[in-house]
């Protein structure tokens, strides 16, 4: 469970009718979008991770866009779990 700015929500939820896994996941996760989305979570938690703690360290490397595209693409692939798992 991600607590997140809510702004930072807004713009990603906002996103979501974007998304188009062809077209996007290679760029944001380096995987093709064969791969299960459950298998792809984890990578993208970690990866939301790391640019949050740049965002709250101030860290110059920080990039808004890059973190919207990230949390779009994980709410996303959250969505494609089967029912069950997502309980």
């Amino acid at each position: 469970n991600l607590r997140r700015p809510r702004l930072l929500v807004r713009a990603a939820r906002h996103g979501l009718s974007d998304y188009d896994r062809k077209r996007d996941l290679r760029r944001i996760t380096g995987h093709s979008s064969r791969t299960t989305p459950s298998a792809l979570i984890a990578t993208l938690i970690e990866q939301e991770e790391m640019i949050y703690e740049a965002r709250r360290k101030g860290d110059g490397t920080y990039s808004i866009a890059r973190h919207i595209e990230v949390l779009v693409a994980l709410m996303a692939e959250c969505r494609l779990l089967p029912q069950e798992v997502r309980s």
